[in-house]
């Protein structure tokens, strides 16, 4: 499972590299989520740990394909999945 510190990494490197699969950061009540870029794939989690984990195990423990939500962004599943519910 990739760390926080190659997680942190990921998230700093430039604009020009591929954008990673998932991101991992904190909703506004505090609860770990993960959500893909395409708002496919995620969900709610109790602890960093475990969003980090399901975030590896989604993508076969590649920690390019995950990055932190830039420090005060504040994920949001319910908009992401508004957002895609319009797609079609």
């Amino acid at each position: 499972m990739p760390n926080t510190q190659q997680i942190q990494r990921r998230s700093s490197i430039a604009a020009t590299a591929a954008p990673a699969r998932f991101v991992v950061g904190r909703d506004g009540h505090g609860a770990w989520i993960v959500q893909d870029r395409q708002g496919l794939v995620g969900g709610l989690f109790a602890n960093e740990a475990a969003a980090l984990h399901f975030a590896a195990e989604e993508c076969n423990h590649n920690p390019a394909d995950i990055c932190r939500a830039p420090e005060g962004v504040v994920l949001d599943l319910d908009c992401q999945a508004s957002m895609t519910a319009n797609v079609h």
